[in-house]
């Protein structure tokens, strides 16, 4: 039996469990019935079986999804993708922002991966059922790299070198004010913000963090900003942001951690993962993917001085 998991996103705030988990779960309404009366739906690690119950924005739902259902993504040739490197083990996509990487709560079709099962069948069987061939994310409002497995040893190979954090991943970022150092370490844990729980948070209680940065330029007008090189040595969730956030210079453009203001305003978050180097799962030879600053964030950057 397979788990589908999620959280619930602040715009499902409220939902019924039953309409909430068959949307997590793509299955009819009164299949997801029958899962909650039946106590295969877990809110918060524990049993809920009222359909008529209330899901509330942060609280993760495990489904103990049936033998005979089939999660895998259906595919969707609508989906542009952009190949930056591709052979027989691992594909390296170039994400544009607003686009989600996978299906969840809320975002069942329309994803990276409903692209990716259409122009690359055989990932379908690649890595966990409901995310093929994903080794690792970026946020929706987040644009660059990102790596794919096509087999299951590269998957397996790229999960062991991501959680021995091997891989080089290099983001560039605008932050809000100046940067007084000009290089420097955030070395502080990240974990789920009690206050809002669909966001992180440094906390002592979270999981070890780690981002090195590096000031390219610093910008007055029309706001004071500075220009980041970022490198991730663990990747948390929303680490980058929630890390500039914790030292008072939270990514420009990003709403949900204070970085949404007045005057300049990139329509997203100002955050692309810009390099990644890796070692290839067959030949142990490393690959180098650069994907070029985005025009959205070019314009950003030219109406600054």
């Amino acid at each position: 039996m397979t788990t589908r998991t999620d959280v619930v996103p602040a715009g499902i705030d409220g939902e019924r469990l039953d309409r909430f988990v068959a949307a997590l779960s793509e299955l009819s309404r009164s299949v997801a019935t029958r899962l909650v009366k039946s106590g295969d739906v877990l809110v918060d690690g524990l049993p809920a079986t009222r359909p008529s119950g209330c899901v509330a924005e942060g609280q993760r739902v495990d489904v103990a999804m049936p033998d005979d259902v089939d999660l895998t993504p259906q595919p969707d040739p609508s989906i542009e993708i952009t190949v930056v490197f591709e052979d027989d083990a691992v594909i390296v996509i170039d994400k544009p922002a607003g686009l989600v990487v996978h299906p969840g709560a809320g975002n069942n079709d329309g994803t990276l991966v409903n692209g990716l099962v259409a122009r690359f069948p055989e990932i379908a069987d690649v890595g966990e059922v409901h995310r093929p061939g994903i080794v690792h994310r970026l946020d929706r409002g987040t644009s660059g790299l990102l790596v794919v497995a096509r087999t299951q040893n590269a998957y397996l190979d790229l999960v062991e070198q991501m959680s021995a954090h091997e891989p080089s991943r290099i983001y560039e970022a605008l932050s809000w004010g100046l940067l007084e150092t000009e290089a420097g370490t955030i070395d502080a844990p990240i974990g789920r913000s009690v206050r809002h729980p669909t966001r992180n948070t440094v906390t002592k209680s979270g999981r070890r963090a780690v981002t090195h940065y590096q000031v390219r330029d610093r910008y007055e007008l029309p706001k004071p900003v500075t220009l980041i090189r970022c490198e991730l040595e663990t990747g948390r969730t929303h680490q980058i942001r929630v890390h500039l956030r914790a030292i008072g210079h939270p990514v420009v453009g990003d709403r949900e951690y204070d970085g949404g203001r007045p005057g300049l305003d990139p329509g997203r978050p100002f955050l692309h993962a810009e390099e990644l180097r890796f070692h290839h799962p067959v030949t142990a030879e490393e690959v180098v993917a650069i994907s070029p600053r985005p025009p959205d964030l070019e314009a950003c950057l030219a109406g600054l001085s």
